[in-house]
């Protein structure tokens, strides 16, 4: 029930100052983070998950592991290509800075839109209806995150990951798929078990086809 004020000029009913405050704060929060500005906009969680996207943010520390093992992967000045995985395109971001390495954001939801030039929409289901901007072996590394754990979108996003990719690979995607992602991909299991910030009922792993930091630890 809104709180009204004593006023009822023609009858109708108006809010007290401190109701009206209130539903402003309301207002430039949901703005906020709708459209994300400044140094936050890049912090993990600013745009909520959203389950029935398949929606599951790394927590931070995964996502500090898999943006610097991207970035050593792709070397200096290196492009890097996030499929499916915006929070680590997001940490990347918040450790480097806007004016640092080329990173882009393939992703399905427009709300990552926020990000301007370095968004690119994505629907695994038309793997490769890529803008024409985007040429083949443009990125030094590509880390992906398939939505689903199934063979068909796996099978469909590797398509566009061996567009993307001059030759390496980070995948990261439930344990069940590893046979399947050896054979699509010719990638292998890491030591490195990435988490998120809520519990899963899959076990999730990361998977690559070269030399990685990931691999070093158990």
């Amino acid at each position: 029930m809104c709180e009204m004020s004593d006023s009822e000029d023609d009858g109708v009913p108006q809010l007290s100052s401190h109701a009206l405050a209130a539903l402003q704060e309301f207002y430039a929060e949901q703005r906020q983070h709708a459209d994300p500005a400044g140094a936050e906009k890049y912090n993990i969680g600013v745009i909520e998950e959203n389950w029935q996207l398949s929606q599951f943010w790394y927590d931070q520390e995964t996502a500090r592991r898999l943006a610097e093992e991207a970035r050593a992967a792709a070397g200096e000045g290196g492009r890097i290509a996030c499929v499916s995985a915006p929070s680590v395109y997001q940490k990347l971001r918040e450790l480097q800075g806007e004016a640092a390495s080329s990173v882009c954001i393939f992703e399905y939801d427009r709300r990552f839109a926020v990000y301007g030039e370095e968004f690119i929409f994505y629907d695994y289901r038309n793997p490769m209806d890529l803008p024409k901007k985007v040429a083949a072996h443009s990125f030094d590394v590509v880390i992906a995150d398939p939505p689903y754990l199934s063979e068909e979108c796996l099978r469909k996003t590797a398509e566009t990951i061996k567009y993307l990719t001059q030759g390496k690979i980070l995948l990261c995607t439930g344990a069940v798929m590893e046979e399947v992602a050896a054979k699509l991909l010719g990638v292998k299991m890491c030591k490195f078990i990435p988490k998120h910030t809520r519990t899963l009922a899959n076990e999730f792993r990361c998977y690559v086809n070269y030399d990685s930091g990931l691999d070093r630890e158990l």
